[in-house]
C-alpha cells in the first residue's frame, strides 16, 4: 500500500501544454565574436586538440548593449571558462554523412561528429575567459570565425560539465 501524501501536498503543475511549441523558432544574436580568424581554413577545429595549452587568440565577444545590460555580465569574470553558443552562419548546408578530419577518412553520421554542418547551424564552443570589460568578454581558446553571431553564453562548471570517463564512440578508436 502506497503511503498517503501529506494533507497540504500540492501536486506539481504540468507545464508541457502551457505554451504551444511551433516547428520554427526565431533567435536573436546577443553579440558577435571578434577574432583573428577570417576564414574556415586556419581556424582551429577545437581550441585544445593536440595540445594541453589553448590556441593563443586575441578574441572577444562584443555584446549588443541595446539588448544585454552590463549587469548581465556581473560575476562572469570569476569563471575560467564559458560555453559560447553560436550561430554558424557560414555553414548554410548540411549533410547526413561527413568525413571528419580525424581518423581514416571514413564517412560518419553527422550526429556522431562535431562538424559545423548540422541541420541547425548551432555551434558550442568552450572558451577561456581572460577578462570582462564593459560589453566585451575577452577570450582565449577560440575556434570561431570573426563575425560569428553569439546566441548565448553559459558558465562552464566542472562538476556538471566534465565527464572524463565517458565513452566517445569512434573517436576513442582514433590514434592521436
Amino acid at each position: 500500500m502506497a503511503p498517503k501524501p501529506p494533507q497540504n501536498h500540492v501536486p506539481p503543475k504540468d507545464y508541457r501544454e502551457a505554451i504551444e511549441v511551433t516547428d520554427t523558432f526565431t533567435l536573436r544574436p546577443i553579440g558577435v565574436i571578434r577574432s583573428q580568424y577570417t576564414e574556415r581554413h586556419g581556424t582551429p577545429r577545437q581550441a585544445y586538440v593536440g595540445s594541453e595549452e589553448p590556441n593563443e587568440s586575441n578574441a572577444w565577444i562584443e555584446l549588443n548593449p541595446e539588448m544585454i545590460p552590463q549587469k548581465a555580465l556581473k560575476d562572469l569574470d570569476g569563471f575560467e571558462r564559458i560555453w559560447v553558443v553560436a550561430f554558424l552562419h557560414l555553414n548554410p548546408k548540411w549533410a547526413p554523412m561527413v568525413r571528419p578530419p580525424r581518423g581514416s577518412g571514413v564517412r560518419r553520421g553527422i550526429f556522431s561528429t562535431r562538424s559545423p554542418h548540422h541541420p541547425n547551424q548551432i555551434g558550442l564552443s568552450a572558451c577561456q575567459v581572460r577578462k570582462v570589460e564593459g560589453h566585451r568578454v575577452y577570450l582565449s581558446a577560440v575556434d570561431l570565425i570573426d563575425g560569428t553571431p553569439v546566441l548565448d553564453i553559459k558558465p562552464y562548471v566542472p562538476y556538471c560539465d566534465a565527464f572524463p570517463d565517458s565513452r566517445a564512440g569512434w573517436v576513442d578508436e582514433v590514434e592521436e
